[in-house]
């Protein structure tokens, strides 16, 4: 008996076989047990991923002889003809090699005639995108109302180049990518099957090679199996995809992460004995410094992604902006190599390029290094502060001080002199809405363990009882003491921290505009060219 390919012996017989499609098999299970049958199905995905299955299994549903059913029994004869390719009531048909419009009439001049042995009469259409602008036209009507025997079955890979004619009439299905994880799961089942000798690295390998398809991922296998002669092993599956040693990755990570230039430029001489595809190898790269970047901001990556091992370490040495920066230079490297005077010198540059930005990181580094141990030793040796730091301070505690001023509200001069209240709210770290209300009072002063506020009433949304709670509770941590902050609503005759600084943008503004204005260089522009500056096209950068 001749030898049947994996992609082929393997195919799914039954929706329960479907590897990563859960979401469609839920959606076509529970349509099929409450017999609710459309007349048109739309399957869109990339290649390999069980479009076609999907649609030869809903065929088997509808006409099995046991029922329509969302289990077919897959042993009696039409089961077993349409697995076999040979139910005559399933009309498969290649739109990438008939896209004329003759050949959609001739096939839809059979659709008024009955199923000849199942219940349903099933056009099963691959890379339906294919066919010409006319041969739509001349399916539309059918697709929207077909006899009560007919059932349309369409996949393609690109449903972008459908029509939204085409699209309205359909059921549409989006399968996704099956993950490098469910495919390895499926590898190694079809291994313990087939009773094949393996290593899991190795078929780690031909997952993420498949790039989300199943079928290239058991064609690969199948190319495997007679690379390797028996055993399939890592590095006779490396050595077959063209694929670079783990380790020598782990090296080059290890490099880059150590900065050490002479490493990296050892490993990129062993590597290149072994001829490597030197773009495949940044996109490793990149595609460890992605896992790595996840791991430093969520913890860790998702389960469905085959994870190298040192992840966790990398994430630990190198630093989050150092990983961002690697990222881009190995895309950009793996954009541009074949610019390069040839792909080892490419690579070997792209990477250099990455260590030459760490020397100024590694300075500064050292330099919070020394910072830390100095907060260390805080509680040993007291910090001092600049002299004018020390004055300006107690200066403003004084004025707020318990009982400095006990007499009723008088002179406002009196209460405020000294106290700078845009200054005070900085010290207090304060956020969001509770921020925009101190900046849009001003101080009157303190009458015992209440402060006195003042708002205008144009910015009364801002006047909150839970805004000032938290506002009474800052200058309370401010000042070791239980404070109160009282805001009253009237005009506010001093400026406000919010005015303030529109006034001092303003004032830069205006400064920069006569700055401009003056320039002997914007004059000799301005006579050069018989024309005026614009005042107002000057703005200032945030």
């Amino acid at each position: 008996m001749s030898y049947l390919a994996l992609a082929r012996k393997w195919r799914p017989k039954n929706f329960l076989d479907i590897v990563g499609q859960e979401h469609v098999v839920q959606a076509l299970t529970n349509a099929l047990e409450s017999q609710r049958l459309h007349h048109a199905y739309l399957f869109s995905g990339t290649r390999g991923i069980g479009k076609t299955t999907i649609a030869r299994i809903l065929a088997k549903a509808f006409n099995c002889e046991s029922g329509i059913t969302s289990n077919p029994c897959g042993e009696c004869d039409i089961c077993r003809e349409v697995d076999e390719g040979r139910f005559i009531d399933l009309i498969e048909v290649d739109a990438a090699s008939k896209t004329k419009v003759d050949d959609t009439r001739e096939l839809l001049d059979n659709v008024q005639f009955a199923a000849t042995v199942g219940k349903f009469k099933v056009y099963l259409i691959d890379e339906v995108h294919m066919l010409s602008k006319h041969s739509f036209n001349a399916l539309l009507k059918t697709l929207e109302e077909p006899p009560s025997h007919v059932k349309f079955f369409l996949a393609t890979t690109d449903p972008q180049k459908l029509p939204v004619t085409v699209l309205s009439r359909c059921l549409q299905f989006n399968l996704k990518r099956i993950s490098p994880k469910l495919i390895l799961d499926r590898l190694c089942f079809i291994c313990d099957a087939e009773n094949i000798e393996y290593e899991k690295k190795g078929l780690a390998n031909l997952a993420r090679a498949a790039d989300g398809s199943l079928r290239d991922a058991l064609s690969l296998m199948d190319q495997a199996i007679a690379h390797c002669g028996g055993k399939l092993n890592d590095i006779d599956i490396a050595t077959m995809l063209g694929t670079i040693d783990r380790k020598y990755i782990h090296q080059i990570m290890r490099s880059i992460a150590d900065n050490d230039v002479s490493e990296l430029l050892k490993t990129i001489n062993a590597i290149d004995e072994f001829f490597p595809n030197y773009e495949n190898l940044l996109g490793e790269i990149a595609e460890h410094l992605q896992q790595v970047a996840v791991i430093q901001v969520a913890g860790g990556v998702d389960e469905s992604v085959l994870m190298s091992e040192n992840m966790q370490e990398y994430a630990s040495i190198i630093s989050p902006e150092d990983v961002q920066l690697y990222y881009q230079i190995a895309i950009m490297g793996r954009r541009d190599i074949h610019l390069a005077p040839s792909l080892r010198a490419g690579c070997e540059m792209t990477l250099i390029r990455m260590l030459a930005f760490r020397p100024h990181n590694n300075e500064q580094k050292n330099i919070d290094s020394e910072i830390k141990k100095s907060s260390t030793i805080k509680n040993k040796t007291p910090i001092t502060k600049p002299e004018n730091q020390q004055k300006e301070q107690p200066k403003k505690v004084e004025i707020l001080q318990k009982n400095k001023i006990a007499e009723p509200i008088k002179d406002t001069k009196e209460w405020t002199e000294g106290v700078i209240w845009s200054d005070l709210i900085k010290e207090l770290n304060l956020s969001g809405l509770t921020k925009m209300l101190a900046n849009n009072c001003a101080l009157i002063g303190r009458k015992e363990n209440t402060i006195h506020l003042i708002l205008d009433e144009k910015s009364l949304s801002y006047k909150n009882q839970e805004r000032e709670q938290i506002l009474s509770k800052s200058l309370s941590d401010l000042f070791t003491e239980d404070l109160t902050v009282k805001v009253e609503i009237s005009k506010v005759v001093s400026e406000t921290p919010s005015q303030e600084k529109i006034r001092q943008k303003d004032e830069q503004l205006e400064s920069a505009r006569n700055n401009l204005k003056s320039d002997p260089d914007v004059k000799e522009a301005e006579d050069l060219f018989g024309v005026d500056m614009n005042p107002e096209s000057i703005t200032l950068k945030n």
